[in-house]
């Protein structure tokens, strides 16, 4: 992407409410880890937008370590990229008041996680309706020029950049715009179901553990009931799907002939996506258990990111406090 080739501030935070499957790896934590070699790339994990979920302090505590090792892991590097802790940037949270003191109502009211909760008569507290403007905060806080995000979430930059030009026209240019760089979304990733992976519908498979274990879960992939002999078209087949995010050209070519042929079992491809799956993350599972044995490194890595990120983002706020009359 031409956008992307030249060197450029990029922001991504990720919740740490559990622990990254395949949808998320293929669908965004890759592309957000390939973006780090041409740019200047800020990640967080986001434990204060974790609140809005995760009720539990020990629980939080180990999904904010288990992220970072996970992200580490999967080869994001701190040489090239900051990695720290949202809620160790205080910075953060009082540019967050300085763009609620100015967001109107309506506008937070639109916005889809806080809509879709009031349209089905669920419960929703000041945190997720408000949640929209932490993001901003975020995204503003370190100048950010691109922000990768799914189709689905693209409202969020854009309402980043209202309350950032809402800003910017009452109290002068203060604000970077960003853009939204909008992920590729052609690894579809369906889940153990046929259905999108996702936590939420409990059909996801794990970027770490056991491969005895997962291997297990593949094996307990949904099939329909066609006899072996029938000829199958590969086209829009979960697990075939499955199979392509780790195949080459050849190999998935291979597979569709077998699919067409007829004469082979689902159990066949299975076995050929727990092989590929385990080839493909076998670097990634032994980087991270020699880092869970060595946790102050992480800690370390962690303590570095949140002290860059606080010098970038205590420029901004000094803007923001100046532009206001706060300073």
């Amino acid at each position: 992407m031409s956008e992307t080739a030249k060197p450029c501030r990029v922001l991504s935070g990720i919740q740490p409410t559990g622990r990254p499957h395949w949808g998320n790896y293929f669908g965004a934590i890759r592309q957000y880890i390939d973006l780090q070699e041409n740019n200047q790339g800020f990640y967080f994990i986001a434990d204060l937008h974790a609140l809005t979920t995760v009720r539990d302090a020990e629980a939080l505590r180990q999904h904010v370590i288990d992220t970072s090792l996970d992200l580490l892991a999967l080869g994001l590097d701190p040489k090239k990229a900051t990695l720290f802790v949202q809620s160790q940037v205080p910075e953060v949270s009082e540019l967050c008041w300085i763009l609620l003191s100015g967001t109107p109502m309506g506008l937070l009211q639109r916005c889809v996680a806080y809509k879709e909760k009031m349209d089905k008569g669920l419960p929703a507290d000041a945190g997720l309706f408000s949640y929209p403007v932490l993001q901003a905060a975020d995204i503003l806080a370190y100048d950010s020029q691109l922000v990768p995000v799914g189709a689905d979430q693209v409202q969020h930059i854009e309402v980043c950049r209202d309350i950032a030009q809402r800003f910017n026209h009452q109290f002068g240019d203060t604000f970077v715009l960003p853009n939204a760089s909008v992920l590729d979304d052609s690894a579809k990733v369906p889940g153990t179901d046929g259905e999108k992976m996702s936590k939420s519908y409990d059909n996801t498979l794990p970027l770490f553990g056991t491969t005895k274990k997962i291997r297990k879960q593949i094996m307990r992939i949904t099939t329909d009931s066609r006899p072996m002999e029938d000829p199958k078209e590969p086209e829009g087949d979960h697990l075939y799907q499955l199979f392509s995010l780790f195949a080459s050209e050849d190999q998935k070519q291979e597979m569709a002939a077998k699919y067409r042929g007829g004469g082979f079992g689902y159990g066949e491809v299975k076995k050929a996506v727990a092989e590929a799956s385990e080839e493909h993350f076998a670097k990634a599972r032994e980087k991270r258990l020699e880092l869970e044995q060595n946790l102050d490194y992480v800690h370390q890595v962690l303590a570095d990111g949140a002290t860059r990120a606080r010098e970038v983002a205590a420029g901004v706020l000094s803007r923001a406090q100046k532009a206001c009359g706060l300073r």
